[in-house]
């Protein structure tokens, strides 16, 4: 007698990245209720009987990507004419000044909506399905992740969604961001129907005091929440520290009781072998941006070694290229041209990075990140369009970090639903979509190029 499930998917080559990266060059998934009940050798067909059965032949399914750190209203700015307004930053501090800090005052709800839309669609696209994004609107604060929630539910994507709280302009108005966390927290997080949780976020330790990082560590305590900082991106977050409070940053957070296993420190570009371990010791995560670390100049960040330390290491974007392919293969390149080493980074490290290692930072490693039963059915179905050599399981890490990228990308799961089948969008219609977002970006560069460039003070 087989037994019934909702979804069979056979034949096809699956990359498990279970503890022991089992691939199967020819495999079966077995999904019930949004589970995965079983996996295994051949088609399954003797085993069950599906409601849909899907043909994996010349098919790779991997679980589904996870972005360590995102910034989805990013993408209102590719290709603005507004930058040609912009005296051209020198530096990491002049970014924030002259573009970003610059863009969030004159960010609305609709801005912060459409962009999540956006960031959603191109997820879905790379194969993405659980992500961890925040916001920066000061002058839409209250209520501004329920307009997030909505373009990402309607898309059908799983993640974390944040304000970031910078004391910046008002002591007060930090204390807003963290409330507006605190509220969707409240809201979504104890829900079990629900696929996008609150998290606690902190814009960097140079823009707040250590009061607001206390209560920011109190509120993750109290509702068990992810935390995140942006933590030594630029200098300008180490020269503040040293000059305001006689140490650098890590070691200013280590002493509040800020680090912990529940906490992401995002970049960590400048850290020294010291706050390194300081990090280790407080079991800390990392959130890794190379490609947003090459476009502000910034640095590479000591990601081998802290690897070799054992400090766990998640793939982000910054809110810059939402090709998770690309990421990886920035990630995979850069640190080998950084040392000057080939050695340095292998394909399945950089793999880990944004499947198992994300899921982990998530605290959802017993139910994402793998292929395996138990585990929510979060699947990501590659079919290889062009490949140069063979997809197998001797070559499929090399694949997947050197040729694959999100025009790869067939289909879709999330919580044993689809959101991408056959490369079209299921819950959404896309090019509706995305004329509407078009419309939305262009109203903003107008308002941007009409109303000139703001005047941003540093810090207050």
């Amino acid at each position: 007698m087989r037994e019934k499930v909702d979804v069979l998917i056979k034949e096809s080559l699956i990359v498990t990245m279970n503890s022991e990266r089992r691939v199967l060059d020819r495999g079966f998934i077995a999904i019930r209720e949004g589970i995965i009940v079983d996996i295994g050798v051949g088609d399954g067909l003797d085993k069950y009987t599906a409601e849909e059965v899907v043909d994996g032949k010349k098919s790779v399914v991997i679980p589904g990507l996870q972005c360590a750190h995102t910034h989805f209203y990013g993408l209102l700015l590719t290709g603005s004419p507004w930058f040609g307004k912009i005296e051209p930053p020198t530096d990491f501090q002049q970014n924030l000044q002259r573009i970003w800090w610059a863009l969030d005052v004159v960010l609305g709800y609709e801005e912060a909506y459409a962009s999540a839309l956006m960031g959603s669609i191109l997820f879905a696209h790379s194969g993405v399905t659980n992500f961890f994004d925040n916001i920066s609107s000061p002058n839409t604060i209250n209520g501004v992740l329920d307009s997030i929630e909505k373009a990402v539910s309607e898309v059908g994507l799983r993640g974390f969604i944040s304000f970031e709280a910078t004391q910046r302009r008002s002591d007060e108005e930090g204390f807003r961001g963290l409330f507006e966390n605190e509220r969707f927290i409240k809201k979504n997080n104890s829900d079990e129907s629900k696929l996008v949780k609150g998290a606690i976020y902190v814009h960097a330790s140079f823009t707040v005091k250590d009061e607001l990082l206390v209560k920011a560590r109190e509120l993750s305590d109290k509702y068990n929440a992810l935390l995140a900082i942006h933590a030594e991106e630029g200098l300008v977050d180490v020269y503040h520290n040293i000059e305001h409070y006689g140490m650098r940053p890590i070691e200013r957070l280590f002493k509040l009781g800020f680090l912990g296993p529940r906490t992401h420190l995002v970049h960590l570009v400048q850290a020294t072998d010291d706050e390194l371990l300081l990090v280790k010791k407080s079991g800390s995560h990392v959130a890794h941006n190379p490609m947003s670390n090459m476009l502000n100049a910034v640095g590479v960040a000591k990601i081998p070694e802290m690897t070799k330390m054992g400090i766990n290491v998640g793939l982000g974007n910054d809110g810059y290229i939402f090709d998770q392919y690309e990421n990886m293969r920035a990630a995979y390149l850069l640190h080998k041209v950084s040392r000057r080493d080939p050695r340095v980074m292998t394909p399945i490290e950089v793999f880990e990075m944004t499947t198992v290692n994300v899921a982990r930072m998530f605290h959802q490693e017993k139910q994402l990140g793998s292929i395996e039963p138990g585990k929510k059915a979060d699947l990501t179905i590659l079919k290889p369009k062009t490949p140069n050599t063979p997809v197998n399981s001797k070559t499929i890490y090399g694949h997947l970090v050197n040729t694959f990228s999100s025009r790869d990308v067939d289909t879709v799961i999330v919580d044993g639903k689809y959101v991408l089948k056959e490369g079209r969008l299921v819950n959404i219609d896309e090019e509706e979509a995305i004329e509407y977002i078009h419309k939305v970006v262009e109203k903003l560069w107008d308002k941007l190029m009409s109303e000139g460039v703001p005047q941003i003070d540093f810090i207050k």
